[in-house]
């Protein structure tokens, strides 16, 4: 094995290509989602593509767990399987079905341990909002009408990939940080 400090830093660059294209997924899907409350399948097409591509590098170079990755595109294949039957139903697709294919895309990127915290976090600060505004909107006659018309404008993809971007930010940090403590 011809290992020597240019083939690792092209593994290192190539990794840093991977997170800058995973970021620009997440910013996109948040961007979008806020503005209009739906995710783009575009984006989405792009983050299955990026996936995979990460997928196949894990797998090549640094001999990773094929099994999970065959599971997450499992998960792909099922839920762009009910996606195309709704679709087909109603003629448009679930904003549900493009939300678990952002999670899986992330869960590619940031494995199952980020991914949940930022469900959870995701899910508190929606919950946590919510609650803000009920307290606003407590004095106000038209509250039900507001409260309807604020539970239907919430852009869970936004929550999601914010934390999901926070959360990941600081465990690189606290990587980083016990890096630096440990040499």
């Amino acid at each position: 094995m011809n290992i020597n400090f240019e083939t690792i830093y092209t593994y290192k660059t190539i990794s840093y290509c991977f997170i800058i294209l995973y970021f620009t997924f997440i910013i996109l899907i948040c961007g979008i989602d806020k503005e209009t409350k739906k995710v783009d399948k575009l984006v989405l097409v792009y983050g299955i593509v990026i996936s995979i591509l990460y997928m196949v590098y894990l797998c090549i170079v640094e001999k990773a767990n094929i099994y999970r990755y065959v599971i997450y595109l499992v998960a792909f294949c099922i839920i762009l399987f009910v996606d195309n039957i709704t679709l087909k139903k109603h003629a448009k697709s679930t904003y549900l079905n493009n939300l678990l294919i952002m999670i899986i895309v992330m869960i590619f990127f940031t494995e199952e341990y980020i991914t949940a915290n930022s469900i959870i976090i995701s899910l508190l600060a929606i919950a946590i909002s919510l609650f803000i505004n009920k307290i606003k909107n407590r004095k106000n006659k038209k509250k039900d009408e507001e409260e309807k018309k604020l539970e239907n404008n919430i852009s869970i993809g936004f929550y999601i990939g914010f934390t999901n971007v926070l959360i990941l930010l600081v465990a690189l940090f606290y990587n980083y940080m016990i890096y630096v403590i440990k040499y």
